[in-house]
């Protein structure tokens, strides 16, 4: 079977730590990630595309701009979160730990959600180190 994929690359910077992380990253720390949105296709539109790029950015370089960018991702269980939120710190305050996994899940959703048939998301934290989320195929198409 034939199958089409597009990538948009988005890049976004965030704050976060790690609860119960024995290393550095149970400190405030952050990151310029760099996110690839994969959308796959069985067939190209009337335009010869799988979905136009502007579109992606649209969706998904939307709902990281207004969620993720240039905020601290916390887990809501992370007793500083009060406090940063209270010093008008920008928080966006995920349910799990605020791993590079957990947020790329976290976007996958969010562009699912939205009515994007995205395949998969990988966020690259640093230049040698990515996380990749994917949704799971049935039956030919791409399910939550």
């Amino acid at each position: 079977m034939q199958r089409f994929q597009v990538t948009k690359v988005i890049e976004f910077s965030y704050g976060h730590r790690l609860l119960e992380h024995q290393g550095k990253c149970r400190y405030l720390h952050g990151h310029n990630g760099m996110l690839e949105v994969d959308i796959d296709a069985e067939a190209l539109d009337q335009m010869g595309m799988v979905i136009d790029f502007s579109h992606v950015n649209e969706v998904v370089k939307t709902w990281v701009d207004q969620n993720l960018d240039h905020r601290m991702l916390l887990c809501r269980a992370d007793p500083l979160g009060q406090s940063l939120s209270d010093a008008g710190e920008p928080i966006y305050f995920m349910d799990d730990n605020p791993t590079a996994e957990n947020i790329a899940k976290l976007i996958w959703q969010a562009a699912r959600d939205a009515g994007l048939r995205v395949s998969e998301i990988r966020l690259w934290e640093t230049s040698t180190s990515r996380a990749t989320y994917r949704g799971e195929a049935h039956g030919g198409s791409w399910t939550k």
